[in-house]
């Protein structure tokens, strides 16, 4: 008999057990040092537990309130709506009464599955679906079969999460056309009355139907000393039954709706009066074309999963629909404030771009909509243009902490935002697009840099004081990565221009033909004005090479490549890596390639699932930055994609040695698919 290995393979990692069934299973048995992964919607993220039906937290994308009465912004999070409790026999489930527990990641229709015994009395299962067609809403799906006689109570509660306020706890049992809705809501207000905060839920029974109050246990409704709202019913099972149902629960805030109470009920409603398969299903579908655009690997199954996983994350922190963003940390905590950053425009958005252009286009729009605020910071600081901020939230003004340099000096922000601008058209040749949001964003940039440029008596400009990609460096003039991403601004606006036929400003050609770009003595281009050999943060000179394409010999490639490679700190990000991953893989430098690719990411996966930590030393996963360095790496690196003026095309592709064989699809507005077979 031949043993399939795929189906019984485990990987051992720093002692703890991943294991791997499949590309799109990633399963533990392990919950230990326990690290989840979050569902999300690109509304609302969900983080659960190893412990039987709790949820960690609810973090709520693009609603913020301050920190502190002196702070800046931070994301919310929010009421938690996703915890229920499982009594059986009047013992209540817990991790130290349960055996056989497993947990499982569906990636493909994102779904989060738990499953286990309770004594020998029970087997019980649960998925949790952070629902992508009612993306303000959580479906939990339940099952439990009895192997003995048992009573069952269940309860679902609605935590209010500090620092909301002032809640209003009600259940009101709605009926209209002979149709009861048992409805259990929490309305509170945020820490400094910026939002009204609303959370609605019910349950679900699957094989009963939603209109007949009569069939349905009775619920029982209790308001606890700290705060949770909870909702209960008891079911006495006998040997050999089961029983299937859903808790269902929807949370709104007055950042997008002026009424979130309301609309709240209304979602739950919805899932409440809508079969289990055609919901369900509507979600699974939407998944099912999110994943038109993917990686598949062959020959190297850990890879496979660790690639998807970072796929996976980008799309569940976005959406199309949205016009909003994605932070470092997208919707897995309050990381980093849950701001937006340049994280967004060099890391993330090339793989959305090339796999999925209409989650791209809302990450575009994100800084559309924010153009205005952008033009009133630079006239603040005595510049032309638009600037944007470090730091971006809901507002579009600065959310950097003050005392963080990064958010007065570190502008190389501005000239990201035009490089996606510009790739964003090369990809999709929407030239209406072009003209009516792409162009007057190139120029109010390209303004700003001929602005933000002073003249040397030599004829050449210099940008001072700033700080760069390498933030070990504060206040440096002639930043490589900044001027090199100036240049590049200037030059797309300028080909923007032409295309559209507009007026090119004389100034945007002068300081982008002659605009610094330094040397050491030996050739090696300089970091800065005073750089003198000291450890860098992260890639700095190597990104005139890749992306920016200022950069284009050979040798200077390499000799900058070997000079900072050595220099880059432990303690730093895991995008540097990736860089000179993907500008080896270009070299075909493959294996080289290939190590530097395992070290942007392996050291920085946490147990069970592989969740990525920003690095090697840290744990605030999950780092959806580091997984767009992952995904460039193997789109525009093993697999030799190019963004240029006629689009996306495909270069000098390269292997490594551990994969048989590479396919892409998806790509582009043309949805092509590319093979690269290790021959």
């Amino acid at each position: 008999m031949k043993f399939n290995l795929l189906c019984a393979m485990v990987i051992f990692s720093n002692g703890f057990l991943f294991a791997q069934h499949d590309g799109w299973h990633i399963t533990t048995t392990n919950s230990e040092n326990y690290t989840g992964i979050v569902l999300a919607n690109g509304r609302i993220g969900i983080l659960p537990s190893e412990k039987p039906f709790e949820i960690q937290q609810v973090i709520l994308n693009n609603v913020y309130e301050k920190a502190s009465p002196l702070g800046v912004s931070q994301i919310l999070k929010g009421m938690n709506f996703g915890n229920l409790n499982l009594v059986i026999d009047n013992e209540r489930i817990t991790p130290s009464n349960i055996t056989n527990w497993q947990q499982t990641l569906m990636l493909k229709e994102a779904g989060f599955k738990t499953t286990f015994d309770f004594k020998d009395k029970a087997k019980i299962s649960y998925t949790i679906y952070a629902l992508r067609n009612v993306p303000y809403a959580v479906y939990i799906d339940v099952s439990v079969e009895a192997l003995k006689d048992i009573s069952l109570d269940v309860s679902a509660e609605i935590e209010l999460t500090a620092p909301l306020k002032n809640p209003n706890s009600t259940f009101r049992i709605l009926e209209d056309v002979e149709v009861t809705m048992p409805i259990l809501q929490t309305v509170a207000s945020t820490q400094f009355d910026k939002h009204i905060v609303a959370t609605s839920g019910t349950f679900i029974w699957h094989d009963i139907n939603s209109g007949d109050a009569e069939q349905r246990p009775s619920l029982s409704h209790n308001l606890l000393p700290n705060g949770t709202n909870s909702l209960s019913f008891r079911k006495n099972m006998i040997a050999g039954q089961s029983l299937d149902f859903a808790w269902t629960a929807a949370q709104c805030t007055t950042q997008d709706f002026n009424d979130p109470q309301n609309e709240s009920e209304r979602f739950v409603i919805f899932n409440l009066l809508t079969p289990k398969n055609d919901l369900l299903g509507e979600h699974t579908k939407l998944w099912e074309a999110l994943w038109e655009g993917d990686i598949i690997i062959e020959g190297d199954l850990k890879t496979q999963q660790d690639v998807r996983l970072a796929l996976y994350h980008l799309y569940a922190f976005g959406r199309g629909d949205s016009n909003l963003s994605i932070a470092p940390m997208g919707l897995s905590s309050q990381g980093y404030n849950g701001h937006i950053f340049w994280d967004t425009e060099l890391w993330m958005f090339p793989p959305l771009l090339v796999l999925n252009q209409d989650i791209a286009k809302s990450l575009v729009n994100y800084r559309s909509d924010r153009l205005v605020k952008a033009e009133q910071k630079a006239i603040n600081f005595g510049y032309k243009g638009a600037m944007f901020p470090w730091e971006s939230d809901d507002t579009g003004e600065e959310a950097t902490p003050a005392w963080a340099l990064t958010g007065t000096f570190e502008h190389h922000i501005t000239a990201d935002i035009a490089i996606a601008f510009w790739n964003y058209y090369r990809v999709t040749k929407n030239k209406s697009w072009l003209a009516e949001k792409g162009y007057p964003m190139l120029k109010q940039i390209a303004d700003f840099w001929v602005s933000r440029s002073s003249k040397n008596s030599d004829g050449t400009y210099s940008i001072k004081n700033v700080v760069g990609a390498n933030e070990f460096a504060p206040n440096v003039t002639d930043n490589a990565f900044t001027n090199g991403a100036a240049i590049t601004a200037l030059r797309y606006a300028i080909d923007a221009a032409n295309i559209l036929d507009k007026p090119v400003n004389d100034a945007w050609i002068s300081v982008s033909n002659q605009l610094n770009i330094l040397k050491l003595s030996d050739g090696t281009t300089k970091e800065h004005s005073t750089y003198d050999g000291e450890i860098i943060k992260q890639a700095d000179v190597n990104l005139l090479a890749y992306p920016l394409n200022i950069v284009t010999s050979e040798d200077q490639i390499l000799k900058d490549l070997n000079y900072y490679e050595p220099k880059l700190s432990p303690e730093g990000p895991a995008m540097g890596k990736s860089i000179f991953a993907i500008i080896h893989a270009r070299l075909g430098n493959t294996e080289e390639a290939y190590r530097l690719f395992k070290e942007s990411y392996e050291p920085n996966k946490r147990v069970p699932f592989g969740a990525l930590a920003e690095s090697a030393t840290s744990n605030n996963p999950y780092f959806v930055t580091g997984a767009g360095g992952m995904l460039q790496t193997i789109l525009f690196g093993f697999g030799g994609l190019h963004i240029t003026d006629d689009g996306i095309v495909q270069k000098n592709a390269n292997l490594p040695k551990a994969w048989k064989s590479l396919t892409l699809t998806g790509i582009g507005k043309e949805k092509k698919t590319f093979v690269i077979d290790n021959d």
